[in-house]
């Protein structure tokens, strides 16, 4: 008869004679393998959904939820204290984080320009699109280290893993890029320079006193809360959700 291995849903065969030696070594490391490779990190299959095609309708609805959803919540943003002003909080990354690891990589870059092009059509561009651009890239550096990181082994410590590299990763990318894209971009649509920034954020931080400060004791910290906080909160929603969607498909 066969009998359930760990509990977790997944059947072994076993013959009448039972296997010696070598065999049931082998036979219990395969099914260990099986295991690990059907249940993922948080102890559910993710497969199926991600496995579907990237243009089937069901697909393509959930890559639309998650990009709306990402939408809505990058309208609920706000300034932290102590850190520089013309940089909001907001937990978009949330979605794009869970959409990525449940659906693939390519349909997180999507799920993400959905969410810019939203942003664009209803409240237009104050910067030639550059900060809509910029978004793109540091949602994308986010999500995609961390989907990759996860791909090698699908189990919490790589999935944990991921993310960690990927909030650094994106934190990385967001300072680099204020300092020498987006910054000196603003300061010459709008005429200011590189000081006036520093005193910006010197008045809700006296600390910061130079561009290095500025990276050091604003930008840095900023971006490691904002994705660290969205990381977090991926943890704890991704179980749900993928339960959640694995219930509508079975009743598909």
């Amino acid at each position: 008869m066969p009998e359930p291995a760990c509990g977790l849903g997944v059947y072994v065969g076993v013959d009448d004679t039972p296997p010696q030696g070598g065999r049931m070594e082998e036979r219990m490391n395969n099914n260990a393998q099986n295991v690990t490779r059907e249940t993922g990190a948080y102890g559910g299959s993710d497969n199926r959904i991600r496995e579907e095609k990237l243009l089937s309708p069901h697909k393509l609805t959930m890559i639309a939820l998650f990009g709306v959803i990402a939408f809505l919540l990058m309208l609920w943003r706000f300034p932290l204290p102590f850190m520089p002003p013309f940089m909001d909080f907001d937990l978009a990354a949330v979605p794009e984080l869970i959409g990525t690891f449940l659906l693939g990589p390519v349909e997180g870059v999507l799920i993400i320009a959905i969410k810019v092009l939203l942003k664009t059509i209803t409240q237009g561009t104050g910067s030639a699109f550059t900060g809509e651009l910029i978004n793109f890239i540091l949602s994308c550096s986010l999500v995609l280290p961390a989907w990759f990181v996860y791909k090698i082994k699908k189990d919490k410590a790589h999935a944990r893993g991921g993310m960690v590299l990927g909030m650094l990763v994106a934190t990385a990318v967001a300072c680099v890029a204020n300092i020498y894209l987006i910054i000196p971009l603003y300061a010459r649509l709008f005429g200011f320079d590189m000081d006036a920034v520093i005193g910006m954020t010197r008045e809700v931080n006296p600390y910061v006193d130079s561009v290095s400060k500025l990276v050091l004791l604003g930008i840095a910290p900023f971006n490691i809360i904002k994705n660290g906080v969205a990381v977090i909160i991926s943890m704890l929603l991704y179980k749900r959700v993928m339960r959640a969607l694995q219930s509508v498909m079975k009743r598909r």
